[in-house]
Protein backbone atom coordinates (compact mmCIF):
# COMPACT_ATOMS: atom_id res chain seq x y z
CA UNK A 1 0.00 0.00 0.00
CA UNK A 2 2.82 2.51 0.75
CA UNK A 3 4.26 1.83 -2.57
CA UNK A 4 1.09 1.97 -4.67
CA UNK A 5 0.48 5.38 -2.64
CA UNK A 6 4.26 6.36 -3.42
CA UNK A 7 3.65 5.78 -7.28
CA UNK A 8 0.46 7.52 -6.91
CA UNK A 9 2.46 10.71 -5.68
CA UNK A 10 5.29 10.71 -8.20
CA UNK A 11 2.88 10.50 -11.17
CA UNK A 12 1.05 13.38 -9.52
CA UNK A 13 3.85 15.15 -9.60
CA UNK A 14 4.74 14.39 -12.62
CA UNK A 15 1.58 15.43 -14.25
CA UNK A 16 1.97 19.02 -12.36
CA UNK A 17 5.37 19.74 -13.35
CA UNK A 18 4.63 18.70 -17.16
CA UNK A 19 1.52 21.17 -16.67
CA UNK A 20 3.84 23.93 -15.02
CA UNK A 21 5.72 23.85 -17.82
CA UNK A 22 3.37 24.00 -20.66
CA UNK A 23 1.52 27.08 -18.48
CA UNK A 24 5.01 28.87 -18.82
CA UNK A 25 5.23 28.33 -22.52
CA UNK A 26 1.74 29.49 -23.39
CA UNK A 27 2.39 32.55 -21.26
CA UNK A 28 5.67 32.84 -22.96
CA UNK A 29 3.73 32.82 -26.31
CA UNK A 30 0.73 35.31 -24.74
CA UNK A 31 -1.98 32.68 -25.37
CA UNK A 32 -2.76 33.05 -21.62
CA UNK A 33 -2.94 36.45 -20.84
CA UNK A 34 -3.24 37.31 -16.56
CA UNK A 35 -5.24 35.43 -14.75
CA UNK A 36 -6.93 33.84 -18.08
CA UNK A 37 -7.34 30.07 -18.79
CA UNK A 38 -6.64 26.80 -16.97
CA UNK A 39 -5.42 23.49 -17.88
CA UNK A 40 -6.08 20.15 -17.02
CA UNK A 41 -5.05 16.29 -16.86
CA UNK A 42 -7.36 13.07 -16.35
CA UNK A 43 -5.98 11.54 -13.74
CA UNK A 44 -7.34 7.71 -12.77
CA UNK A 45 -11.05 8.61 -12.03
CA UNK A 46 -10.50 11.73 -11.24
CA UNK A 47 -9.00 15.32 -12.62
CA UNK A 48 -6.64 17.52 -11.76
CA UNK A 49 -6.91 21.08 -12.25
CA UNK A 50 -5.60 24.44 -12.16
CA UNK A 51 -7.20 26.49 -9.09
CA UNK A 52 -9.25 29.36 -9.50
CA UNK A 53 -7.29 32.64 -9.42
CA UNK A 54 -4.15 31.34 -10.85
CA UNK A 55 -2.52 32.17 -13.62
CA UNK A 56 -1.04 29.67 -16.42
CA UNK A 57 2.06 31.65 -17.01
CA UNK A 58 2.88 31.62 -13.07
CA UNK A 59 2.54 28.34 -12.23
CA UNK A 60 3.53 26.60 -9.17
CA UNK A 61 2.74 23.38 -7.69
CA UNK A 62 0.15 25.12 -5.44
CA UNK A 63 -1.54 26.04 -8.11
CA UNK A 64 -3.24 22.77 -8.95
CA UNK A 65 -6.04 20.84 -6.97
CA UNK A 66 -7.47 17.16 -7.53
CA UNK A 67 -11.15 17.20 -8.27
CA UNK A 68 -14.03 14.66 -8.51
CA UNK A 69 -16.08 13.91 -11.48
CA UNK A 70 -18.58 16.04 -9.27
CA UNK A 71 -16.23 19.02 -9.59
CA UNK A 72 -15.45 18.57 -5.71
CA UNK A 73 -12.16 19.21 -4.49
CA UNK A 74 -10.33 16.21 -2.92
CA UNK A 75 -8.50 16.17 0.58
CA UNK A 76 -8.30 19.70 -0.09
CA UNK A 77 -9.58 23.29 0.52
CA UNK A 78 -8.07 24.58 -2.50
CA UNK A 79 -11.00 26.17 -5.07
CA UNK A 80 -10.36 24.52 -8.47
CA UNK A 81 -10.87 26.32 -11.74
CA UNK A 82 -14.45 28.01 -12.03
CA UNK A 83 -14.55 26.53 -15.31
CA UNK A 84 -13.56 22.98 -14.07
CA UNK A 85 -17.11 21.50 -15.09
CA UNK A 86 -16.09 22.16 -18.81
CA UNK A 87 -13.33 20.20 -18.22
CA UNK A 88 -15.46 17.45 -16.88
CA UNK A 89 -17.58 16.65 -19.32
CA UNK A 90 -14.96 16.68 -22.13
CA UNK A 91 -13.82 14.17 -20.05
CA UNK A 92 -16.71 12.33 -19.54
CA UNK A 93 -17.22 12.55 -23.37
CA UNK A 94 -14.19 11.12 -24.53
CA UNK A 95 -11.87 8.33 -22.85
CA UNK A 96 -9.57 9.44 -25.40
CA UNK A 97 -8.76 12.79 -24.00
CA UNK A 98 -6.62 13.13 -20.90
CA UNK A 99 -5.25 16.65 -21.49
CA UNK A 100 -7.50 19.77 -21.87
CA UNK A 101 -6.02 23.38 -22.35
CA UNK A 102 -8.54 26.28 -22.42
CA UNK A 103 -6.30 29.71 -23.41
CA UNK A 104 -7.64 32.90 -24.85
CA UNK A 105 -5.37 33.93 -27.76
CA UNK A 106 -5.83 36.86 -29.91
CA UNK A 107 -5.88 35.07 -33.58
CA UNK A 108 -8.82 32.43 -31.64
CA UNK A 109 -10.27 34.85 -29.84
CA UNK A 110 -10.46 37.38 -32.39
CA UNK A 111 -12.33 34.71 -34.56
CA UNK A 112 -14.89 33.46 -30.94
CA UNK A 113 -15.53 37.02 -30.40
CA UNK A 114 -16.46 37.96 -33.92
CA UNK A 115 -19.07 35.04 -33.82
CA UNK A 116 -17.01 33.20 -36.86
CA UNK A 117 -15.98 29.22 -37.44
CA UNK A 118 -12.64 28.01 -38.30
CA UNK A 119 -14.93 24.98 -40.47
CA UNK A 120 -13.97 26.58 -43.84
CA UNK A 121 -10.98 24.54 -45.01
CA UNK A 122 -8.54 27.52 -46.17
CA UNK A 123 -5.28 25.46 -45.22
CA UNK A 124 -4.44 21.89 -45.20
CA UNK A 125 -2.84 21.32 -42.21
CA UNK A 126 -5.72 22.83 -40.26
CA UNK A 127 -8.34 20.55 -41.75
CA UNK A 128 -5.91 17.64 -41.49
CA UNK A 129 -5.56 18.12 -37.59
CA UNK A 130 -9.06 19.37 -36.90
CA UNK A 131 -11.31 18.93 -39.65
CA UNK A 132 -12.07 22.32 -38.53
CA UNK A 133 -12.77 24.00 -35.70
CA UNK A 134 -16.51 24.90 -34.39
CA UNK A 135 -17.69 27.88 -32.89
CA UNK A 136 -19.65 27.54 -29.63
CA UNK A 137 -22.72 29.70 -28.79
CA UNK A 138 -22.43 32.19 -26.44
CA UNK A 139 -22.81 31.07 -22.29
CA UNK A 140 -21.99 32.90 -19.66
CA UNK A 141 -18.58 32.12 -18.27
CA UNK A 142 -18.37 29.10 -15.11
CA UNK A 143 -22.21 28.07 -15.79
CA UNK A 144 -23.64 25.20 -17.25
CA UNK A 145 -25.21 27.29 -19.99
CA UNK A 146 -21.42 27.54 -21.46
CA UNK A 147 -20.82 23.85 -20.91
CA UNK A 148 -23.81 23.02 -22.73
CA UNK A 149 -23.39 25.23 -25.81
CA UNK A 150 -19.82 23.59 -26.36
CA UNK A 151 -19.83 19.99 -25.23
CA UNK A 152 -22.30 19.34 -27.75
CA UNK A 153 -19.37 19.46 -30.13
CA UNK A 154 -16.64 17.60 -28.14
CA UNK A 155 -17.69 14.60 -29.73
CA UNK A 156 -17.32 15.13 -33.31
CA UNK A 157 -13.86 17.74 -32.23
CA UNK A 158 -10.80 17.79 -30.20
CA UNK A 159 -11.11 22.25 -30.60
CA UNK A 160 -13.51 24.79 -29.83
CA UNK A 161 -14.02 28.36 -30.10
CA UNK A 162 -16.34 29.88 -27.59
CA UNK A 163 -18.82 32.56 -28.32
CA UNK A 164 -17.11 35.70 -26.71
CA UNK A 165 -14.80 33.94 -25.08
CA UNK A 166 -12.12 31.66 -26.08
CA UNK A 167 -10.29 28.43 -27.30
CA UNK A 168 -10.70 24.98 -25.17
CA UNK A 169 -8.79 21.52 -27.14
CA UNK A 170 -7.90 18.23 -25.62
CA UNK A 171 -5.65 15.81 -26.68
CA UNK A 172 -4.28 11.92 -25.69
CA UNK A 173 -1.00 13.76 -24.98
CA UNK A 174 -0.46 17.72 -23.03
CA UNK A 175 2.16 17.63 -25.57
CA UNK A 176 -0.17 17.25 -28.58
CA UNK A 177 -2.99 19.16 -27.36
CA UNK A 178 -0.50 22.26 -27.01
CA UNK A 179 1.33 21.55 -30.59
CA UNK A 180 -1.83 21.54 -32.04
CA UNK A 181 -2.75 24.69 -30.10
CA UNK A 182 -0.01 26.64 -31.47
CA UNK A 183 -1.23 25.67 -35.30
CA UNK A 184 -4.79 26.58 -34.51
CA UNK A 185 -3.76 29.98 -33.19
CA UNK A 186 -1.28 30.60 -36.15
CA UNK A 187 -3.99 29.74 -38.98
CA UNK A 188 -6.42 31.96 -37.31
CA UNK A 189 -3.93 34.88 -37.86
CA UNK A 190 -3.31 33.52 -41.45
CA UNK A 191 -6.89 33.90 -41.99
CA UNK A 192 -7.24 37.34 -40.71
CA UNK A 193 -3.95 38.60 -42.56
CA UNK A 194 -5.41 36.80 -45.67
CA UNK A 195 -8.51 38.63 -45.44
CA UNK A 196 -6.77 42.16 -44.99
CA UNK A 197 -4.85 41.59 -47.78
CA UNK A 198 -8.00 40.40 -50.26
CA UNK A 199 -9.95 37.56 -48.90
CA UNK A 200 -8.75 33.24 -48.33
CA UNK A 201 -9.29 31.48 -51.39
CA UNK A 202 -10.63 28.07 -49.52
CA UNK A 203 -9.37 24.51 -50.64
CA UNK A 204 -12.81 22.59 -52.99
CA UNK A 205 -14.87 19.77 -51.48
CA UNK A 206 -12.73 17.48 -53.27
CA UNK A 207 -9.19 18.74 -52.23
CA UNK A 208 -10.27 18.81 -48.51
CA UNK A 209 -11.65 15.57 -49.17
CA UNK A 210 -8.10 14.39 -50.12
CA UNK A 211 -6.45 16.07 -47.14
CA UNK A 212 -9.21 13.86 -44.86
CA UNK A 213 -8.17 10.82 -46.52
CA UNK A 214 -4.57 11.51 -45.62
CA UNK A 215 -5.46 10.78 -41.66
CA UNK A 216 -6.30 7.37 -42.62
Amino acid sequence: MKLMKKLMTDNYNNIVKSLIEIGKLMGVKNYTPGYSGNISARYGNNVIITTSGSSNGYLTEDDFVEIDFSGSAINSEKKPSSEKLLHIEFYKQRDDINYIIHVHPAGLSAFASSGKDLLEPVMAENVYYFGGIPLAEYGKPSSMELVNNTAKYFKDYDAVLMANHGFIIGSKTLEDAYQKLEIAEEYAKTVIYSNIIGGVKPLTETQANEVLAMRG
